[in-house]
């Protein structure tokens, strides 16, 4: 596919190229405020400047539906919106330029990887642009603020640009730190991943994998419909036509606020359960105790939502609990040693995921048969 037809199929109409100075001008601001902001991760200024110097950039007539940057990695361009002010680096250009800079491709220049987007697979797309957009509003320093979308009140990083899917990494990376986020964000590899899969299940992590892809699509059919309803209002449609339309959207609202705050109640469940079973001491209890209520800061709130203070008092009892055994028995030093001799047992015949169960069922058996003593 040529680049005309790449164009016209994403409906963007070409006004002018950025010179090379101005191609320059922005690939300097960027490789310096990414190196700047994410030193940890050893970044370097001149492969950076070198790769985004290289890219072509335009400005462009975007359609009302899309949004103002884009991103080609077949034709190595990125286009950005007539109305764009690009004096002032925004989130948008800085998003873009990470994406270009994300790419993992093989020896014959096909896309294999896109930071937490596996091309082959075709999953991560929606984990991978929250990604990206929380790292991009770091480099920028835009301000957390509280909003409402879709009948759902939270705090976001990015109020303006993929707002909920920034928040929901966001409780993400509260579990796992920033560091192997933003790490496999840049580099493409399976840091974060695993470490989330360490911090709940591989079966949580690939649902809500999923849910951001759903959450990303069900955005995109509802700017479609906006799109779609506007022009309907317009030609003066027939009112059944807008009726349809407006229920349309409607179902895709309560979609996208639905698969939000399942995706929320699965972090909460899975991540807290993981961390109530790894408790050692009284120090990890203090910890644990406040790092649950902490959580209230990124909660998605509705009319009706319980879920959490539901959570939160079971998990108060569940801590008592731990408290009393530790206070009394030691148990969980116990546990541990017992956790290594079934390791050294299990794990050349049976595998990882046959001993963590196994496990697990014998910890719940040896504390509830504590508990029956006393």
């Amino acid at each position: 596919m040529n680049i005309n037809s790449i164009l016209r199929k994403e409906g963007i109409e070409l006004k002018s190229q950025l010179d090379k100075s101005q191609v320059n001008r922005i690939a300097t601001i960027i490789s310096e405020k990414i190196c700047d902001t994410f030193p940890e991760h050893n970044l370097n200024y001149n492969d950076i400047f070198s790769m985004l110097s290289t890219l072509d950039m335009f400005i462009a007539k975007m359609p009302a539906d899309s949004t103002a940057a884009k991103y080609f990695s077949k034709i190595n361009a990125i286009y950005f919106s007539d109305t764009m002010d690009l004096e002032n680096i925004d989130t948008l250009v800085i998003h873009e330029c990470i994406h270009a800079i994300q790419e993992v491709k093989n020896s014959n220049g096909k896309l294999l990887k896109l930071g937490l987007y596996n091309f082959s697979s075709s999953k991560g797309q929606g984990i991978n642009e929250a990604a990206v957009q929380l790292m991009a509003t770091k480099i920028a320093n835009v301000q957390e603020d509280s909003v409402k979308y879709y009948n759902l009140d939270f705090h976001t990083p990015s109020p303006l640009f993929y707002p909920i899917e920034t928040a929901l990494i966001h409780q993400m990376a509260y579990f796992t730190g920033s560091y192997p986020l933003f790490h496999s964000t840049l580099y493409s590899n399976h840091i974060f991943k695993n470490t989330f899969i360490a911090k709940s299940n591989e079966k949580v992590y690939h649902t809500i994998e999923n849910n951001f892809d759903l959450i990303i699509h069900h955005e995109e059919l509802l700017s479609f419909s906006y799109a779609e309803l506007a022009e309907y209002s317009q030609n003066n449609a027939n009112l059944n036509k807008i009726k349809k339309l407006n229920q349309k959207i409607d179902n895709l609202k309560n979609s996208i606020l639905n698969l939000t705050l399942s995706t929320q109640n699965l972090i909460i469940e899975s991540c807290f359960n993981s961390e109530l079973d790894n408790i050692r001491d009284m120090a990890s209890v203090k910890t644990f105790r406040q790092r649950l209520y902490d959580f209230n800061n990124l909660l998605f709130t509705t009319a009706n939502y319980d879920f959490y203070s539901k959570f939160y008092y079971e998990m108060m009892n569940k801590l008592e609990e731990k408290e009393e055994l530790i206070n009394k028995h030691g148990v969980l030093n116990y546990l541990n040693d017992l956790q290594t001799d079934l390791l050294d047992l299990t794990k050349d015949q049976f595998g990882f995921n046959f001993f963590r169960r196994l496990f697990n069922k014998l910890k719940l058996l040896f504390e509830e048969a504590i508990r029956e003593k006393n």
